[in-house]
């Protein structure tokens, strides 16, 4: 198993590696899944070299923004396919769940005691970057965090790109050569080092595993200090479920992607984002199968860098069509969370955007709604109504009419920064893949992140991109859409 690249890997804090601990621990945060882990592979090599069992502690907190049942049962759910999946594997696991908050507090600190060296996920928004410099700071070991988000090393670029296209160019020069940097595809596979039994009682007793009663994600979650009215949807994470929809888009979906991804009566998305999201399954995968699928090889790809959106790689339109949505337009939004740490705040927006926004922000609202009535699907438009209530009761709107979504609620709120809270505080409660660096890149390029200028200048847009529920009805099918979400 080749070493993980230098580039994936981030020091946070100066203490040493301490040969003379009693374990490697593998602090899962991000990157929930055991196959394609760079993180979990680091912590391999750890173990080995220093011959000493490995931990994994995968921990679920209660007291992070936005905590609820739908969250948490999606987490529960891959917990639960780690129990059994490690029940036979030389490693300790650990779920931790907390009952009450900041119950888990001192967990970490206390098994970073025993450790000769403690690895995490990288992952650039969200609480995630604040969690992490605190537990730097807490450890008298090193903490590495390493990255595991996509293709690139989310900070191998020093510099937000303004649009797509730009990112586009540099990825055509550099992919070929990450391509060839993958992470194993079972980092456990073959490991042999010392196997510990259990955790010191004095941690057990304080801290105890979840029970299989807690990770079934059933009557429990209704005991914990969450918010109970997003509840579950019939969207199921976890290794599993990951894994058949993916298997079921590869051989179903991929070829119909490129013409009916934006038709509302044929799911042709992968319904990936959410998984990707909580890390149950990555994009080394998804590329590593997509291409044997393909029967690609490296005589493939174009010599022209010019950042075209289709035929670089010498695929099926499908294949092109999703490989830009998960390359391109994925990575471009861990690129700026990882260079920007204010990329959630209005005024990283670029300055064309927030100038022709102000000088329309006085301009008359057609309609002017609340966040309870945008939450409550109350407006007079029906589509818009439809999409709330798919996000309301699935954790996800279908992808185009996440656009018009966005659009609406710009022209339906008194001023921009009002409209950008709105977006983020519906988008991060409900869906169940909010609260990544494509939320916000999809939120932001409602208000023209990514875009250029568009004219004729119009009321309340100014140049920013302007959509309609009447445009949009006219260029797909929407009946159907809307019965199905009454």
């Amino acid at each position: 198993m080749p070493d993980v690249p230098q580039s994936r890997i981030r020091p946070l804090n100066t203490a040493a590696i301490h040969p003379g601990g009693q374990l490697v621990l593998y602090w899962m945060v991000a990157t929930r899944r055991l196959q394609h882990n760079f993180a979990l592979q680091r912590a391999v090599e750890h173990a080995r070299q220093l011959h000493r069992p490995l931990v994994i502690l995968e921990a679920l907190r209660c007291d992070y923004r936005w905590a609820c049942d739908r969250f948490h049962g999606f987490i529960l759910d891959g917990m639960r396919d780690h129990r059994a999946l490690l029940a036979r594997r030389r490693v300790l696991y650990h779920p931790y769940v907390e009952l009450e908050r900041g119950q888990g507090k001192g967990l970490l600190a206390e098994i970073g005691r025993l450790a000769c060296v403690v690895v995490t996920d990288d992952f650039p928004t969200f609480f995630f970057p604040r969690m992490l410099d605190a537990a730097a700071h807490q450890l008298t070991v090193r903490l590495e965090a390493v990255d595991s988000a996509g293709i690139m090393p989310i900070r191998l670029f020093d510099r937000a790109f303004p649009t797509a296209h730009a990112f586009r160019r540099q990825l055509q020069r550099r992919l070929p050569a990450e391509l060839g940097l993958p992470p194993a595809a079972d980092p456990l596979r073959g490991l042999r080092v010392p196997r510990l039994a259990a955790l010191p009682r004095h941690i057990t007793r304080r801290w105890p595993a979840a029970t299989p009663e807690l990770l079934a994600a059933g009557d429990v979650l209704a005991r914990l200090p969450i918010d109970h009215a997003v509840g579950r949807t019939t969207t199921r994470g976890g290794h599993r479920a990951a894994q058949a929809l993916w298997r079921a888009f590869l051989q179903h979906g991929l070829l119909r992607y490129h013409d009916q991804r934006n038709d509302l009566d044929h799911e042709a998305t992968s319904q990936l984002s959410a998984h990707l999201h909580f890390g149950h399954i990555g994009s080394q995968q998804l590329v590593h199968d997509l291409l044997a699928h393909e029967g690609f090889h490296r005589e493939l790809l174009s010599p022209d860098t010019r950042g075209r959106r289709e035929g670089w790689w010498g695929l099926s339109p499908g294949a092109e069509a999703f490989l830009d949505q998960l390359i391109t337009w994925r990575e471009l939004g861990f690129n700026m969370c990882a260079v920007r740490a204010d990329h959630d705040q209005y005024r990283s927006l670029p300055p064309w955007a927030r100038e022709t926004l102000a000088q329309h922000q006085d301009d008359p609202r057609p309609r002017r709604y609340t966040l309870e009535q945008f939450e409550q699907a109350a407006t007079h438009d029906p589509l818009w109504n439809a999409a709330q209530r798919q996000l309301q009761r699935e954790g996800r709107i279908h992808n185009y009419l996440r656009m018009l979504w966005g659009k609406k609620i710009l022209q339906w709120t008194r001023r921009p920064r009002e409209a950008l809270r709105v977006m983020i505080e519906l988008n991060n409660r409900l869906a169940l893949d909010g609260r990544d660096p494509n939320s916000y890149s999809g939120i932001f390029w409602i208000l023209g992140r990514y875009d250029r200028a568009w004219g004729p200048q119009r009321p309340v847009f100014g140049k920013v991109r302007y959509m309609s529920s009447d445009n949009t009805r006219r260029k797909l099918r929407v009946q159907d859409y809307l019965q199905r979400h009454r």
